[in-house]
This record gives structure tokens, C-alpha cells and sequence, in this order.
């Protein structure tokens, strides 16, 4: 007589069947890693800001701040009329990244703000670990990044923050760093004439210069910081010239607040 011995046979079929739910079971508890870094020449003003320093708040209201706006190539061809009929008065566009890259938008962004009466200016995102400061700023003046005395022409800014495709000093010891900066900022007042803007957050400045105080005396700071106030500024500087203080504002992301009114806005690009 046969005795059936229970869960003592497998089924062929049953077996595999097992076996694939096994290995889905080790995927889903261990996905794949992401790709995080992004495309060289994507960076933009305040890619870092979230990511390292976070949100805390809104800015509180002040009647002598003057609404402003940055943009890059991922907002495309800007609204332009729609953002002067909201408040924005000036705006920076990106013109270019390291050697290596420049906006493609730029002629839009860069010349339909002023169409519609703005104050405009560009803006450099650098990449300390590529080529010197002073190659960087050639390229940036090469590109888009001059300045003339039209008196709605802001000096050109540099976007030093965190390395958005790497360490977050761009492997540079703090005194390499600030020389890179400085060599920059040489170079670009070589070139126009004019002093450069300094675009920064006071957490990066602090970890990647220690905090030097050598630039306030001459060069305006735009702060990065998205919360109620500015916070805390770098060594250096007792005030800010401007500050960006959202990425998610209406029409586009970036918008930022000028520490004073138009006139004051029209002053820096008289220089």
C-alpha cells in the first residue's frame, strides 16, 4: 500500500516558481542606486540650497526690497511680460558653466528681460575644478558675461556653491578655493571694469574658504538662503545686495529680493 508523505514532494514548476519570487523579493528589499549626479553643464543658481541648508520659511515684507528673478536653461523661454506685470523689475540669466558650457536660452532670457524694462545681468556657475579662475572668467565675458553702461546692465555674477557633480569644494583646500575665487574676480574686473557679484550660501562659504572676509570690501554678495531673513552672512560682509530666497516662486522658481529700491537697483548697474 502507497503512503503519501506530505510536503516531501516538489513540483518542478512549483520550484522555479519559487525561486523568481525569491529573486524579486531581493530586488524590491535592495533596488538599484539611482544616478544622482547630474549632466555636466545643468547646474543653475541655488542647485545646492535645499539639499544642504533646507527651507524654513518666507521673507517677511519689506517695503524697500525690489523683486527679481535667475533662470537658466531649464525654464526654457521665459514669460517675460507676465513676470513684469507680477513685480519682477530685474533678473539674471546663466550664460555659462566652467569652459565647456553655455545657455542656450541665454538670447531670450538675457535680452527679453530687458526688452520688456528690466534690469538685467548674467551669471557664471563655476567649476573650480576644471580650469583656473581666470580661464573661467574670459569665458563667461566671452559668452555673454560683460557689462556695459547702458544703465540697465548689471555686473556679472559668480555662482560659487556646492559642486553639484562631485565633492562639495570641488577637492580644493580652502586657500586654493579662495585663490581660485580671487583670480576670477581679477580677471572679470580685467575684462569690464566692473567688480563682480558674488553668488553664495554662507554654510558653503564657511566650509569651503573658512569663512574668508577678503572679498566684502568690493564685491556685492547675493545669499542664498530660503527661509523668513538672509541668517547669518560670510565673513565680510555686513550687508547683502541681494538675496535669493525661493526656488518655487510663481512663473519661475528662483526668485530673489534686491536690498533696496529701483533706484538702488539701477545705481549697481550704473556702477
Amino acid at each position: 500500500m502507497s503512503v503519501h508523505r506530505s510536503g516531501t514532494a516538489h513540483h518542478p514548476r512549483l520550484l522555479a516558481v519559487g525561486i523568481l519570487l525569491a529573486a524579486f523579493s531581493l530586488l524590491s528589499a535592495h533596488p538599484a542606486p539611482a544616478a544622482t549626479t547630474p549632466a555636466r553643464g545643468s547646474a543653475h543658481m541655488g542647485m545646492g540650497v535645499l539639499a544642504h541648508d533646507g527651507q524654513n520659511g518666507t521673507p517677511r515684507t519689506r517695503a524697500t526690497q525690489t523683486e527679481g528673478v535667475d533662470v537658466s536653461s531649464h525654464q526654457g523661454n521665459v514669460a517675460w511680460s507676465t513676470l513684469w506685470s507680477s513685480g519682477v523689475k530685474w533678473a539674471y540669466a546663466k550664460a555659462s558653466e566652467g569652459t565647456y558650457y553655455t545657455n542656450p536660452y541665454f538670447a531670450q532670457q538675457y535680452n527679453g528681460s530687458y526688452a520688456v524694462g528690466m534690469i538685467r545681468g548674467a551669471y557664471h556657475f563655476a567649476t573650480p575644478d576644471t580650469t583656473t579662475g581666470a580661464t573661467q572668467a574670459n569665458y563667461f565675458v566671452d559668452n555673454g558675461g560683460g557689462w556695459s553702461r547702458d544703465g540697465r546692465t548689471l555686473p556679472g555674477a559668480l555662482d560659487i556653491e556646492w559642486n553639484p557633480y562631485g565633492a562639495a569644494c570641488y577637492g580644493k583646500s580652502q586657500s586654493a578655493m579662495i585663490s581660485w575665487i580671487s583670480s576670477f574676480l581679477t580677471q572679470y574686473k580685467a575684462r569690464t571694469g566692473r567688480d563682480a557679484v558674488i553668488y553664495t550660501a554662507t554654510s558653503w562659504w564657511t566650509q569651503c574658504t573658512g569663512d574668508y572676509g577678503g572679498f566684502g570690501a568690493a564685491n556685492p554678495l547675493w545669499i542664498a538662503r530660503y527661509a523668513a531673513d538672509p541668517g547669518t552672512l560670510p565673513a565680510g560682509w555686513s550687508y547683502y545686495t541681494m538675496w535669493q530666497y525661493t526656488s518655487s516662486g510663481p512663473t519661475v522658481g528662483d526668485h530673489d529680493k534686491f536690498n533696496g529700491a529701483l533706484d538702488r537697483v539701477q545705481a549697481l548697474a550704473n556702477g
